[in-house]
């Protein structure tokens, strides 16, 4: 009896998972990337992209759903934040972001970004206000200045136009997996599902990475 039970319990869970995987469809919730691109992680490995905007009102949604679900990330999945430059008035906010990436105050800079323009209104869209802005988050004017336009700084700033160019993106916020798979709110019906629509897709390149490795 208990052996019936355990098995109609594998049964029922097996069938919900498909279920979910179903769900998932191309050309709906998220688009193939053809070709495929390259990814900055090890063989075996998962890498997820998202790609933002600190002007972005649903950016800013996104934020603490994002860190909430990056906490339970799997040790082979890899994340990277990488700032779109989908119009030239974006280029500022990508500079500031590598800036503090480049000066390894990302952890005093990233959400204090989003903070200061959708809860204290203010306008970060000069190199004047973006330079008083990190100074007052302990980053002196003068390393702000050597760093801004800098050539390590210029360099990521042209690879993530490269990059959304590649990924043939059009908004923000949105998530590559893989170098594979593109989705955003729009396809996915919404943040939550987008992240669910990740989710899986995740799971499938890492059984694939596993079933290639055995």
């Amino acid at each position: 009896m208990k052996c019936t039970r355990l098995w109609a319990f594998a049964l029922v869970f097996a069938l919900s998972w498909v279920g979910v995987a179903q769900a998932v469809d191309e050309g709906i919730d998220y688009r193939r990337l053809s070709p495929a691109q390259p990814t900055d992680v090890p063989a075996g490995h998962v890498e997820v992209i998202e790609l933002f905007w600190y002007g972005c009102p649903h950016c800013d949604t996104l934020e603490p759903k994002l860190q909430r679900w990056k906490a339970d990330l799997p040790e082979d999945v890899t994340f990277r934040a990488v700032p779109a430059v989908l119009n030239p008035n974006w280029v500022l906010h990508a500079q500031a972001y590598y800036t503090a990436e480049v000066l390894g105050v990302l952890d005093r800079i990233h959400q204090p970004m989003y903070d200061a323009i959708h809860r204290e209104r203010r306008a970060l869209n000069s190199r004047e206000a973006l330079r008083n802005f990190f100074a007052e988050h302990g980053v002196e004017p003068a390393q702000f200045d050597q760093t801004f336009n800098s050539f390590a700084v210029q360099t990521r700033v042209r690879r993530a136009d490269a990059l959304g160019r590649r990924y043939g993106a059009t908004s923000v916020p949105s998530m590559v997996v893989n170098g594979k798979y593109y989705t955003d709110g729009a396809m996915a019906g919404g943040q939550d599902r987008m992240l669910e629509v990740v989710n899986a897709l995740v799971e499938q390149e890492r059984a694939q990475a596993r079933a290639a490795q055995q």
